[in-house]
């Protein structure tokens, strides 16, 4: 995540998080610490896993008081193992203090994210599959989030609803039938779109393909459906496999050829990866 991302994207929900956090004053903090002293604090992995969420972190403790320093010893994407230093914040004790949590909060999760991504990407080594991320992110968080999966090793599928067509099935409800969705939005939307069609049995998939959908997303259907399904397409559109994927079923998808799986596992299941600050003390 770049800083012109960071200042233009992320920065409006880091200080929603930190005003959440400290809605007049950290109480403790100011108990203890009344007057500025500077300090340091390590950064300490406490289990094996991908980091991810650096900047993130470090933009806490900035937008706090930018004199604040972080030195780190790693960069997003890379392995870390439990027990591993990963750098020293260095600043007014009092934001050490305060923007610990919400630091942390961040850090966490999207390391949880990129690990639990890793681990299916790993999965998926020697096919042919990518995998996608899904819109069924943590409210205000869809940022992080998906900048997590790409850390980890997958692709995001359309960032929000201005992002793409996925015409799925109370769309087709709406509209009618799939010819007639794929037909309106087609009609509607710039010929730089492509459209992607949610299916969820055979008669569905021959008629996306005939109303000439670019992607067929093939949506809680069994395995041998979709090889069926697959074999209708023949190569006419993308394919996508959806629902229900996680790390424990996956190994079920990976014969089929399929071109694109979503889950949306990845980022509302992921857990998050134990990561502390520890040593605080002045200098």
């Amino acid at each position: 995540m770049n800083d012109i991302t960071m200042k233009l994207n992320a920065d409006k929900y880091i200080m929603l998080a930190l005003e959440e956090d400290i809605s007049s004053e950290d109480v403790t903090t100011n108990s203890v610490m009344p007057e500025y002293a500077l300090g340091e604090v390590d950064l300490i992995c406490k289990q094996d896993g991908i980091i991810c969420g650096l900047k993130v972190f470090e933009r806490v403790f900035t937008l706090l008081d930018p004199d604040t320093k972080v030195d780190f010893s790693v960069k997003d994407g890379d392995e870390v193992k439990a027990g591993q230093h990963m750098a020293t914040v260095r600043g007014d004790i009092r934001v050490l203090l305060s923007g610990e949590r919400t630091a942390l909060n961040y850090l966490q999760r999207m390391s949880g994210i990129a690990t639990y991504t890793n681990s299916i990407v790993k999965l998926l080594e020697g096919s042919s599959t990518k995998l996608l991320d899904t819109r069924k992110t943590t409210p205000c968080m869809r940022i992080f989030e998906k900048y997590a999966v790409k850390t980890g090793g997958g692709l995001n599928h359309r960032y929000n609803l201005s992002d793409g067509i996925l015409l799925k099935d109370n769309h087709i409800g709406a509209a009618g039938s799939v010819t007639k969705a794929v037909k309106m939005a087609k009609e509607y939307a710039p010929f730089v779109r492509k459209i992607e069609v949610e299916t969820e049995n055979l008669d569905m998939v021959k008629e996306a393909v005939e109303a000439g959908a670019d992607i067929i997303m093939l949506d809680n259907m069994s395995h041998d459906m979709m090889r069926d399904a697959i074999a209708i397409i023949d190569g006419r559109a993308k394919t996508e496999c959806s629902g229900n994927v996680t790390k424990e079923n996956i190994a079920n998808i990976t014969d089929l050829g399929v071109d694109y799986i979503s889950s949306g596992a990845l980022t509302h299941s992921a857990p998050i990866m134990d990561i502390s600050l520890k040593n605080l003390h002045a200098i």
